[in-house]
């Protein structure tokens, strides 16, 4: 049994406008200790997918179909009472924007230490000396004179670590992280990743992370979901997708990445925008802006499927596109120009499968 089974969870906003299906049949497993990337563009259903997990989905939001499973446990059939005593204890989320995150008017380290109060039932003197410990812990320096500090007092990066701080405060089997490096600069980023890495890696803990951002999903993850307008579209060990991506979309964001001595006059890009989810194009999503498009992608859906390059099945590695069931008439034929560690290797597909 895996840490956390989502299976077919179809996530609905009512608008005026129509309805919109922010997540549209989503099944992904995440086990004990691995670090589950979830990429895709802005408006992608990833950010909804995770408070679907912490139950937090508001009006006019609703989850409409589906089963979240943790630890067995089904989450979405518990009363309100035993899904707060999961959340932020043995589910914690890392959210977006930390300045939003930590309210303005309580210490940062009040704020910490209540989670350690409520949730373990800590008195005063070790509620603090707990949140002092891991204030330090996620490097901010001179912890202890910093517990009194208001947010306003810390700079974005150590509003962030104090927000990974308060996340690890209950020792949580799951941390969610919704793109936990945005707005910083790369400097900071990279030191927030890292610790992210050691402190999921000490505390033997399992995260799911959300960003847009291919280089993060590569530095830390071990596997990777895909999404474009709220579906899955690949999912895959993280060497194999960088290596050898299977859907259309995925080479996008694989060859809108720049590299150090590329010689490219203009980066490639993925034309046109994320259609609107209230009305969906028919067919495959991803057909308005795919290259390799066909008659038959404009009518038929295509769902995930296990078929590796030379047609044989991998059930680790699926993709969403009619060229794996053998619907396409001309193939896939690009190149991946993919950065190794020790070499750039070239690799061109010419697929008919």
């Amino acid at each position: 049994m895996a840490l956390l089974e989502v299976e077919d969870l179809t996530v609905e906003f009512y608008t005026q406008e129509g309805v919109v299906t922010a997540a549209d049949g989503l099944s992904y497993r995440i086990e004990s200790g691995e670090t589950f990337g979830v990429v895709g563009e802005s408006g992608a259903g990833k950010s909804v997918t995770a408070l679907s997990l912490m139950r937090l989905i508001e009006s006019p939001g609703r989850i409409t179909s589906g089963e979240i499973r943790f630890k067995g446990q089904d989450i979405l059939g518990m009363t309100e009472q035993e899904v707060r005593s999961i959340r932020g204890n043995e589910i914690a989320m890392v959210f977006q924007d930390a300045q939003t995150a930590l309210n303005p008017v309580y210490s940062v380290g009040e704020q910490i230490a209540e989670a350690m109060r409520h949730h373990l039932g800590y008195d005063d003197r070790e509620a603090k000396e707990r949140t002092i410990q891991l204030l330090d812990t996620v490097n901010i320096p001179e912890a202890e004179s910093r517990y009194s500090d208001y947010p306003h007092e810390f700079s974005g990066g150590m509003q962030q670590r104090a927000v990974i701080a308060m996340a690890l405060s209950c020792d949580p089997d799951l941390l969610i992280c919704d793109e936990p490096t945005t707005a910083l600069d790369v400097t900071i980023e990279a030191q927030i990743l890292a610790e992210i890495e050691e402190l999921a890696e000490e505390f033997d803990t399992a995260v799911q992370l959300i960003t847009h951002d291919l280089g993060v999903i590569a530095e830390v993850c071990d596997r990777v979901m895909v999404m474009y307008a709220g579906k899955p579209v690949e999912k895959a060990p993280v060497e194999e997708l960088y290596y050898d991506p299977k859907h259309p979309y995925t080479v996008g964001l694989m060859s809108s990445i720049p590299r150090v001595g590329d010689d490219r006059d203009r980066l490639q890009t993925i034309p046109g925008t994320m259609p609107d989810l209230v009305e969906l194009p028919t067919g495959c999503s991803f057909h308005p802006r795919c290259p390799f498009a066909e008659e038959v992608c404009t009518r038929k859906q295509p769902s995930l499927i296990d078929a590796d390059r030379d047609g044989t099945l991998d059930a680790d590695h699926v993709a969403a596109c009619l060229e794996y069931t053998g619907d396409l008439t001309e193939g896939l034929d690009y190149e991946v120009v993919v950065e190794g560690s020790d070499e750039e290797r070239v690799v061109e597909e010419d697929q008919n499968v």
